[in-house]
């Protein structure tokens, strides 16, 4: 059996990078050519031939492509982030605020509390033609107490031991991604509890990287808490343009109830006024969000959620030890884990692929606070990460691998499944 799964890997290595437009990523069915026999080359040498990606500008890449291919679903927000368009977020927004937006023609898309966290959010359509900044900007004006942003959209950011028997159970993680593949043999002993989509379960190629990198588990790959209950939100339902604010802050109100201590959000994009609202809503209540930090570059600008203060900011590093050259840096990196030359699983076939990126190093780190943290407390919290920076050995962080690297043993190198 070890050697099938192992010859179906070989058949197909090429790379899932996270920092492409989710849920769905390019990942062709195989890499390199067949030799004489017609028994793929092994692992090693065709990843030595396949070049990598610079994922330094392909979330440029995807908000460009999404403006480009959904201009009836996208548009750019003054500081060029993609939004999607016409839309405007409110949270907590007065009466006086929604009146004016009603009298300028704008409807109401949806209007609810956030489960758990008792957050109003309000969200507005405007009619054809409307400016979205120009709304945001007048509704500001009028209700300073509320907070109206675009409806942003995020993308994914990348391409020891686990919990010990008998404690899985006790262990719950949470995730905002896209959709997880269950049936891949590496969840077959994991229970997973889903949220999104109207129940229907939407498997990408990112989620499910991410979700085995947290409770996975099979001959061949071990996440670091295998046995851990999964509270999987996803977040795009197969939509390219899926991955809005909106959704992410109702996905965090729904994992509150859900008593879940620490939430893994391997997604980057720009501040917005309603994902901080929610962000430390779930702080308030001793939540530990986990997030990957991005990979525009080192100069780039800082990327959210991992951003916001008190989020455990996520970076990646090689097999020695060093930082991907296209992570971020700054006060945000909290912890570092692997992030390239690994692989994680994939739906479909084959069933393994390579990741690289911080949205793969992320769901380690999680994974390894969420067993120091099995319930929301805000006491607890603090201790959980002030645990795992001893382990890491830095008393001080530092803006490129933050307290240190973490869950080195947990990366399944591509050269070990041949």
């Amino acid at each position: 059996m070890r050697a099938l799964v192992a010859l179906a890997l070989l058949c197909g290595t090429a790379s899932a990078h996270a920092q492409l437009g989710l849920p769905s990523l390019p990942l062709p069915s195989r890499i390199g050519p067949l030799g004489l026999d017609g028994v793929r080359r092994p692992v090693d040498r065709l990843l030595d031939r396949a070049p990598l990606p610079d994922l330094g500008n392909l979330r440029l890449d995807t908000v460009r492509r999404l403006l480009r291919d959904h201009p009836d679903q996208v548009e750019a927000d003054p500081r060029g982030e993609p939004a999607l368009r016409g839309e405007v977020l409110a949270g907590a927004p007065s009466e006086a605020a929604l009146q004016a937006a009603r009298a300028a023609g704008t409807s109401v898309v949806r209007d609810e509390v956030l489960p758990g966290l008792g957050e109003r959010m309000v969200v507005l359509r405007l009619p054809a033609g409307a400016s979205t900044a120009a709304m945001v900007k007048r509704l500001r004006a009028i209700d300073p107490a509320g907070s109206y942003d675009f409806n942003h959209v995020y993308t994914g950011s990348g391409a020891a031991g686990g919990v010990r028997a008998g404690e899985g159970a006790a262990v719950r993680i949470g995730l905002v991604d896209s959709g997880v593949d269950g049936d891949h043999p590496v969840f077959e002993d994991a229970a997973i509890t889903r949220w999104g989509c109207g129940g229907q379960v939407i498997p990408a190629p990112h989620g499910t990287a991410v979700a085995a990198l947290m409770v996975g588990r099979s001959d061949y790959l071990r996440g670091a808490a295998p046995g851990a209950r999964l509270y999987a939100a996803d977040v795009y339902c197969g939509s390219p343009v899926g991955g809005a604010a909106d959704r992410i802050a109702a996905a965090l109100g729904w994992l509150d109830q859900q008593q879940v201590g620490v939430v893994n959000i391997s997604l980057v994009g720009p501040a917005n006024a309603l994902l901080a609202r929610a962000v430390a809503a779930m702080q308030a209540r001793g939540h530990l969000l986990v997030a990957a930090v991005g990979n525009d570059g080192p100069a780039a600008p800082p990327l959210y959620p991992a951003s916001y203060p008190g989020v455990v900011g996520v970076t990646g590093v090689d097999r020695r030890g060093r930082p991907l050259p296209e992570a971020a840096r700054g006060p945000q990196v909290k912890f570092a884990a692997p992030g390239s030359q690994m692989v994680s699983a994939a739906p479909g076939t084959p069933p393994y692929r390579q990741v690289r990126g911080t949205s793969f190093a992320a769901p380690i780190v999680a994974a390894l606070l969420a067993q120091r943290l099995p319930r929301p407390d805000p006491t607890g919290a603090a201790r959980a990460v002030d645990a795992l920076a001893r382990e890491a050995g830095g008393a001080v962080a530092n803006g490129e691998t933050g307290y240190g690297i973490v869950g080195a043993n947990l990366r399944t190198d591509p050269a070990d499944l041949r």
